[in-house]
């Protein structure tokens, strides 16, 4: 992993958002550029969420979410292509609650390829 220094962590699902806020973290604190996308999910915050992603914002990992009601929660707006084109300059992307199956050299992302 000595050529990967940005991740994108994709998550589709609200019941994978903490389990991807933490994610970030422990990718942060080994000195990777972790940078969280939610996608199409409004937060149902709760407490331990709410430490998660004040903990992403200290230690300046950015969450990017195409849904303006998430501004709210330390997540910066960004539309649908643009998420598709940051995504692109990550060296690894990690998709939580995803299950579509890609073909071969394609993410298994039905909305990257419709975007970019």
């Amino acid at each position: 992993m000595e050529n990967i220094k940005h991740v994108g962590i994709i998550i589709h699902r609200m019941e994978d958002l903490w389990q991807g806020t933490r994610t970030a973290l422990g990718l942060a604190v080994g000195n990777f550029y972790a940078n969280l996308f939610l996608v199409n999910v409004p937060i149902e915050i709760t407490q331990e969420i709410l430490d998660n992603l004040e903990w992403l914002e200290d230690m300046e990992c950015p969450c990017y979410s195409n849904m303006r009601k998430n501004e709210e929660y330390h997540f910066t707006y960004m539309p649908l292509e643009t998420i598709a084109k940051k995504l692109k300059e990550m060296d690894i992307v990690v998709p939580f609650g995803n299950s579509i199956k890609a073909p071969p050299g394609k993410l298994a992302i039905t909305w990257l390829d419709e975007a970019a």
